[in-house]
């Protein structure tokens, strides 16, 4: 922070300011007064609030998740269900093949050749920045990728457990339409699985997609995170490691919550207990 051929007069002074020259105890316990309070101390190198960046970059986090997540989703699960129908067959094959490799593909390896091609090769978007919805798309493409290719993986196994079942049998003898069995009996009854999966990604983009946000130069909570890392501004990492844990808890208990209504099971189970 004071530069190496600071003297040490200028290196203790720093010292009290931080509060580096306390001990470890006293360190813990006023950092605990401050996460009571709301804060996350001050950043070493712009002597901000951590709070108030976080609070400015959540917004460029939650925008990059939603993207991610409304492309992957519904591409996601329509995949897997037509796995599921024609399971067995090549295009069974090449689904399941395409997402074991989206799976396996580096993220950042994914948001380099889309940059290549699409921003230096073809000229169509920005490669990099913070802005309108030109900027959003490439970095939500890339997050959305490996989102699709576990979504179809899990809905294919989730949508052929309710095919076998018996009951379906019973429903397509009572004439209803196949939009309705698809909808209201096979989707519903396996979508636990599909929206575990849902919350679990919306959980990690939001804790900031470090990767991505780094590439891609999107002034999110990841970017923010990855800085802070490389200057060793401790208190901005902590922040943000604290802010992803919280987001992804909460995440999950809206995940749990859902069961409820998804799963007649789940609520009976829970009025037992």
């Amino acid at each position: 922070m004071v530069g190496k051929r600071a003297s040490p007069e200028v290196i203790e002074n720093l010292r009290k300011q931080i509060g580096s020259d306390k001990s470890i105890l006293r360190q813990y316990v006023g950092y605990v007064g401050l996460l009571i309070r709301g804060e996350f101390g001050r950043s070493y190198y712009t002597n901000r609030k951590v709070m108030d960046d976080l609070i400015l970059k959540f917004p460029n986090t939650m925008k990059l998740a939603l993207g991610a997540m409304l492309i992957a989703t519904p591409i996601g699960v329509l995949l897997g269900f037509i796995a599921a129908y024609r399971r067995g067959t090549y295009l069974d094959r090449l689904i399941t093949t395409v997402s074991v490799v989206g799976i396996s593909v580096p993220v950042f390896w994914i948001g380099l050749v889309i940059m290549l091609i699409v921003s230096f090769k073809l000229r169509l978007l920005p490669p990099s920045g913070t802005g309108d919805i030109r900027f959003l798309v490439l970095p939500a493409v890339t997050l959305a990728l490996p989102a699709v290719a576990t979504l179809a993986r899990v809905s294919r196994t989730s949508v052929i457990e309710i095919l076998d079942m018996p009951f379906l049998q019973a429903v397509k003898a009572k004439g209803l339409k196949k939009w309705r069995i698809n909808i209201v009996h096979i989707l519903k009854n396996a979508l636990i699985p599909i929206v575990t999966v849902i919350g679990l990604d919306f959980g990690s983009y939001l804790n900031g997609a470090v990767l991505t946000e780094t590439i891609f130069g999107w002034d999110g909570i990841g970017r923010f995170a990855m800085e802070g890392i490389i200057k060793r501004d401790y208190p901005v990492v902590m922040g943000t490691i604290i802010t992803g844990t919280v987001v992804f808890v909460l995440i999950n208990l809206i995940v749990d919550i859902t069961y409820q209504y998804l799963d007649p099971r789940v609520r009976l189970y829970a009025r037992k207990r």
